[in-house]
């Protein structure tokens, strides 16, 4: 659908700065504009979406005093998106379009195939589930300045179908002049797939509480009835659709009290029924709606009046023995047999009965709830919402409430319920206790937490992935030129103790970077099999010294604690960073208890968004008395950058980085905390254990048959010279530069390429036998594996060193972990290279 809205043209000024407030992760963009028609575009764009077609409005932007390296800038940016963008113009013709926009739409192969498509109607026409009216409607829309949309779906193959939304928005210049269109494709397939899912569970959930063996109903504040179920519309002799619109008091025909009532069905005929009812108040703390339950020929009654004597009572009546204060009288059965979990508690949220329901649920003895407060049953950050609701309650000022409410359960679960809680009466309209009706609700929650969160992950680890690598080329460079100046300014130049200090904070600069790798997952880890036990009591007495006198620090080692494979320095970091902020995190002093444990989980288990499957886990506990986190907080507080300390205490990457070392690791980490209660890390790592590798760790050389091992040549500062062609293959100019005169330094005789596509000229023009390719991974164009496979066929025994600002395992699918492709991350040192070349020309380096 086309809907028109007002651009703002915005005349052009030497520097005019454009805040656009990113709604997705709630950051602010600043960026500065030079051309009024991007700003034009944007103004009736919000979020990301104005942030992207802003800068596509000025790459369109012909005559403009864009720089190139601001276009080129923009190119490349659009060009690593994962969404589809193509620029037409005033005339409908193509004048850019990002690789992803062929590969979403999959009409044309490349970029300068998609070029000879005549107009955008010829995508449609391509595309079997793709309406071309429709796109002649937004492309029309377009041009008259109107923004648009259409959703449809392509086959991937025969029984593979996904959906795609393409949006258009109009590009115009100073005097609301349309000079040309923004097309935007993205794919919705998983957005589709969850509303089918949130469909479906909608669907099943109205379709149970229809054909609940009680009626119910809610009704707004007048009384007026909103739905009604089939149940209580058969009672009543009328279609539910006819009773919405009705008040409730149309159809009571005797009031008992305030909750027996007796009804009347349309032929006049009369029945009994209890009412038990909550409501739901606005931001006013009026009620917004009420929600009720009708049990038929049933009344609440107190049982004990039945079985005991009077002499057993008060004056007033009420026997406050915990016993009784939940009356049900005849409806025991329907207590004991509810499909939903029903808890009794006393007025001092003591749990004094509970249904099978419940038990089953949580996975324990009937025995065990009974005499214990709710609460323990509950999530720390969840207690204090429920505290005061109950008390509410009590007082009098609510009838019911309605919240959700996180219980632990056995077998390492998080179960997510909706709570209603209601109080229950004497016959004399007293308060005697409280009753909680449970709706496990952990299967529609953690899907609707999963998609939310891995967009959100998604999103922001690929900006950190994207950030780091590219910090990396230019970390690599400056590193590099360093260790080239420092060749030729010994210790006795006055420059060397600058140079040095330049090269010292790269490295610091790296540190940072390396981080926002871990994040994002796309650090090189060198995971071993490690012992957990071992690894924490090495750990104590540095985490002692870290945390001080005033904290007291416990290890706490559990009993056959199996093994685990991580990395080791990697490890060291998250239990430091963990402590380091439980000391944050007590000003005043406290303790952190360390503690470690052996968990077997014997079916999957969903907590939060993420899946922990059946086996055996590593269980490592970081406890601390401290302040404890806020609710609000806890939901992002593994994302970078996000931090409670003042400014100036922390970057924010602390967690961040836990959380991606954990993961990477094929771990979870989860954490449970409330204000005034302190915080509790909760790190699974998947055990591990190989009988040959332990035996070869644990015992060495002392091993039976143990096989010999060789161990690899070291090679000396003095021993890096060496001989042979190398081609080197980069596009950052700068790295580039570096790489080659290292290695002309020590002898190579070197080929310089700055993608793919020249790599292969070069090859193609050289006489000589290149020995070996060094080639980044990420290029524009081609990229570095797809090179390496593309020159085998012709050169099949020819050397390969990958580098990338990535972690090796992000390529090892692609380059499909073939033994004879070595890989340098980035950044590296002069060292680094020059060591790297030597061993693999050398087959000292397998």
């Amino acid at each position: 659908m086309n809907s028109p809205k007002k651009t703002t043209s915005i005349a052009a000024s030497p520097s005019l700065w454009f805040v656009l407030a990113l709604v997705s992760g709630g950051m602010i963009a600043t960026v500065q504009w030079q051309h009024p028609q991007a700003l034009a575009f944007a103004g009736g764009m919000g979020g990301v979406s104005a942030l992207l077609l802003a800068i596509s409005a000025f790459l369109f932007g012909r005559g403009s005093s864009a720089s190139g390296s601001g276009k080129s800038l923009v190119t490349r940016g659009l060009d690593s998106s994962l969404d589809g963008y193509l620029v037409t113009g005033a005339n409908g013709e193509f004048l850019y379009s990002n690789l992803y926009f062929h590969k979403l739409l999959s009409f044309a192969a490349s970029a300068d195939a998609a070029r000879k498509v005549l107009s955008i109607e010829s995508i449609a026409e391509a595309l079997d589930g793709m309406d071309a009216e429709q796109v002649t409607r937004l492309k029309l829309g377009a041009l008259n300045g109107a923004f648009g949309h259409t959703e449809f779906f392509t086959r991937r193959n025969e029984t593979n179908v996904e959906w795609r939304r393409l949006s258009v928005a109009p590009i115009q210049q100073k005097g609301d002049s349309t000079v040309g269109a923004l097309w935007h494709v993205e794919d919705v397939t998983s957005a589709r797939e969850m509303d089918g899912i949130r469909r479906t569970e909608e669907e099943r959930v109205t379709d149970l509480l229809d054909l609940l063996p009680v009626g119910f109903f809610s009704a707004d504040k007048e009384g007026t009835l909103q739905y009604v179920n089939q149940t209580l519309a058969r009672w009543v002799g009328l279609p539910p659709d006819r009773m919405r619109g009705m008040a409730f008091a149309e159809f009571i025909s005797d009031v008992g009290s305030e909750e027996d009532l007796v009804l009347k069905d349309t032929e006049g005929r009369t029945f009994s029924v209890a009412l038990e009812q909550s409501q739901k108040d606005d931001l006013d703390g009026d009620v917004a709606y009420t929600r009720s339950i009708v049990l038929r020929d049933l009344i609440w009654r107190d049982p004990a009046r039945d079985v005991h004597s009077e002499a057993e009572y008060a004056s007033d009546g009420v026997n406050y023995s915990s016993e009784n204060t939940i009356s049900m009288g005849n409806v025991e059965w329907l207590f004991d047999e509810a499909p939903v979990a029903i808890i009794k508690l006393d007025l001092e949220g003591v749990i004094s009965d509970c249904n099978r329901a419940f038990t089953k649920l949580i996975g324990v003895h009937h025995d065990a709830c009974i005499g214990v407060p709710f609460s323990e049953w509950m999530a720390k950050e969840d207690r204090g919402d429920l505290s005061s609701c109950l008390s509410k309650i009590v007082m009098g000022i609510s009838r019911g409430a309605q919240l959700e409410v996180r219980l632990p359960a056995s077998g390492e679960r998080e179960l997510v319920t909706d709570a209603y809680a209601s109080r229950v009466v004497d016959e004399a309209g007293e308060i005697v206790g409280l009753a909680l009706h449970l709706i496990n609700m952990t299967e529609q929650k953690n899907l609707e937490v999963q998609f939310t969160q891995s967009q959100k992950m998604q999103a922001v680890g690929q900006l950190a992935g994207g950030v780091a690598h590219d910090f990396n080329n230019l970390l690599t460079a400056m590193i590099g030129f360093c260790d080239l100046l420092l060749q030729k300014h010994g210790p006795d130049d006055p420059s060397f103790e600058d140079i040095q200090h330049i090269r010292q904070n790269a490295n610091r600069a790296t540190n940072l970077v390396r981080q926002l790798l871990a994040f994002s997952r796309k650090q090189t880890l060198e995971p071993v099999r490690l012992d957990v036990s071992e690894l924490l009591s090495e750990l104590s007495n540095l985490l002692r010294r870290l945390i001080g006198e005033t904290v007291d620090l416990e290890i706490e080692q559990g009993k056959a604690v199996p093994a685990v494979k991580v990395d080791r320095g990697q490890f060291d970091q998250v239990i430091i960073n963990l402590a380091v902020n439980a000391r944050d995190a007590m000003p005043g002093g406290g303790s952190v208890i360390v503690r470690s444990s052996d968990v077997v989980l014997h079916e999957p288990v969903q907590r939060g968004h993420d899946l922990m499957l059946a086996g055996q886990y590593a269980l490592i506990e970081v406890i601390d008395t401290g302040e404890g986190i806020s609710k609000e907080n806890l939901d992002r507080i593994f994302e970078p950058f996000f931090t409670t300390k003042d400014v100036g205490s922390g970057t924010g990457l602390g967690l961040s980085t836990v959380y991606g070392i954990i993961h990477q690791t094929g771990g979870f980490i989860f954490v449970d905390s409330a204000p005034g209660e302190g915080t509790t890390f909760s790190i699974y790592l998947p055990a591990y254990e190989d009988e040959f590798e332990a035996n070869v760790i644990d015992n060495g050389a002392g091993v039976p048959n143990a096989p010999a091992q060789t161990p690899k040549p070291v090679l000396s500062d003095a021993d890096l010279t060496g001989q042979g062609t190398v081609l080197l293959v980069e596009d950052e100019d700068a790295v580039r530069m570096f790489a080659a005169r290292a290695l002309r330094n020590k002898g190579y005789h070197v080929i310089e390429a700055e993608n793919g596509e020249s790599a292969l000229d070069a090859i193609n023009g050289q006489d000589q036998t290149i020995d070996l390719i060094v080639s980044d991974v990420i290029m524009p164009g081609m990229d570095g594996h797809t090179f390496v496979n593309l020159v085998r066929y012709e050169l099949p025994d020819v050397k390969v060193i990958l580098m990338s600002g990535y972690a090796e395992e992000t390529f090892r699918d692609e380059i499909g972990r073939d033994k004879t492709i070595h890989f340098l991350g980035k950044p590296f040192t002069l060292k680094d290279l020059a060591t790297k070349v030597k061993g693999v020309l050398d087959d000292q380096i397998t």
